[in-house]
């Protein structure tokens, strides 16, 4: 059978993995999807809803197996569809954080309120700016959430939001011009993490094994090339090379079980979500996680 692997940018490991043509030799049958290729879907208003086209295309015939930030998958249980994790990475809390322009008159989260927050919305950074709303005692509809693209490190710097959940490279051009409102690490382990359908999980474990095993060796090959993988994304979009490396190297790679506590984190991002009204029904993280599917990545 045909296997179609979903990859992007965003998720570094599939990107490497795709181009260096490691998965083949045990599963020839893979096809490889961008999924920049595929309809977006409708993006809701972010103070409405989430973007659903990563768990909608595993269900619509897109992709098999797909690799996103952690958002996604519950986005996916959100719509009822019947998903499960394959595997985390590390935490990567050093790829981003909340920031606003240096000169800002806000100095923390409770600032924010009724003020306008850039972010990719739909992706890790929703999670993010969740957590430290809640923590400062508010929630999504005491801001304005601008759902920005590539350029929303300019809208910051320009005056146009007011703060900005950023990420490398995008963050390493204007560090200088940015202060930290609020770091990653200790609020969230914003994670890569993939995911797939069950059906494809229990019918086709062999295949997904032999996914699993592919991505170990290919992330053990980035973290002993940094310069060469970088040079994969920066031919891709036209990027500084040594940004792209400085990202690299302050990710973590390698594939780990998914956890108890993360679990617990997602639960919350769930709940979150749900109380926000991003999402209509609430879901119960656990239900997507498969004990022997945990088993093959410990292994």
């Amino acid at each position: 059978m045909t296997v179609r692997v979903g990859y992007f940018p965003h998720n570094n490991s599939l990107w490497v993995l795709r181009h260096r043509g490691i998965l083949e030799k045990s599963l020839p049958s893979v096809e490889w999807v961008d999924f920049r290729s595929l309809p977006a879907g409708e993006r809701p208003s972010p103070q409405e809803g989430l973007p659903t086209a990563h768990g909608d295309h595993l269900f619509d015939g897109g992709y098999d197996f797909i690799g996103t930030g952690s958002t996604p998958p519950v986005t996916a249980q959100g719509q009822g569809h019947d998903v499960v994790y394959v595997a985390v990475s590390g935490s990567r809390h050093e790829n981003g954080r909340l920031v606003v322009r240096a000169d800002s008159p806000v100095q923390s989260v409770a600032d924010l309120k009724g003020r306008r927050v850039a972010l990719g919305h739909g992706s890790w950074q929703t999670t993010l700016l969740l957590f430290a709303l809640d923590d400062a005692g508010l929630s999504w509809k005491d801001i304005e959430p601008v759902d920005a693209g590539v350029n929303a490190a300019q809208l910051l710097i320009d005056g146009e939001v007011d703060a900005w959940v950023g990420s490398y490279p995008s963050l390493g051009g204007v560090e200088e011009q940015t202060r930290t409102l609020v770091r990653t690490d200790g609020l969230f382990s914003h994670r890569s993490l993939w995911f797939t359908r069950r059906d494809f999980a229990e019918k086709h474990f062999e295949e997904l094994s032999a996914i699993v095993a592919a991505l170990k060796e290919s992330d053990s090959w980035i973290t002993g090339n940094y310069r060469e993988a970088a040079e994969l994304f920066a031919a891709d979009d036209g990027g500084d090379v040594e940004r792209w490396e400085h990202a690299l190297r302050h990710r973590p790679f390698g594939l780990e079980p998914v956890t108890e506590q993360f679990v617990a984190e997602q639960q919350r991002a769930a709940d979150l979500f749900h109380a926000a009204g991003l999402i209509d029904r609430k879901v119960v993280v656990a239900d997507a996680v498969l004990p022997e599917i945990n088993e093959l990545v410990a292994r």
